[in-house]
C-alpha cells in the first residue's frame, strides 16, 4: 500500500502526517476514488488552499523580508496578481462535468 510505503519512508521526519492519515484513512480514500479530472477540480477550486499556495510560493523564494511592510506589499500585489485568475473558466470543467453528470445524477 502507499501509505506504508511513504510512512516507512517519512515517518521519522514527519510523524504527524502518517498518523493524520491512518486516522483519517476513510475520508481520504473517497477522494482518490475519483477519476483525476474531478480531483483537480476539486482540489483547484478550494480557494483558501490556493491562496495559502501562492503565498508559499512567493514567500520561500525570498526568506529574508527587510521589515514588515515588504511581507505585506508582497502577499498585497500576489492577491493582486491572483484575484485576476478567479473570473478565468476552471481548466477541463466541461469534461469534469461529464463525470459529475454520470457520478451524481440524481443532484444535478
Amino acid at each position: 500500500m502507499a501509505l506504508e510505503s511513504f510512512t516507512s519512508k517519512w515517518n521519522k521526519q514527519y510523524p504527524q502526517i502518517a498518523k493524520s492519515w491512518y486516522a483519517n484513512w476513510n475520508n481520504l480514500i473517497v477522494f482518490l476514488q475519483y477519476p483525476n479530472v474531478i480531483r483537480s477540480v476539486i482540489y483547484t477550486t478550494n480557494a483558501i488552499e490556493s491562496v495559502n499556495s501562492q503565498f508559499r510560493r512567493v514567500t520561500k523564494n525570498k526568506r529574508v523580508f527587510p521589515n514588515d511592510i515588504a511581507v505585506f506589499k508582497t502577499l498585497y500585489l500576489t492577491i493582486n496578481y491572483i484575484t485576476k485568475k478567479w473570473t478565468m473558466p476552471i481548466k477541463n470543467w466541461s469534461e469534469a462535468m461529464a463525470h459529475f453528470l454520470i457520478k451524481f445524477e440524481d443532484r444535478i
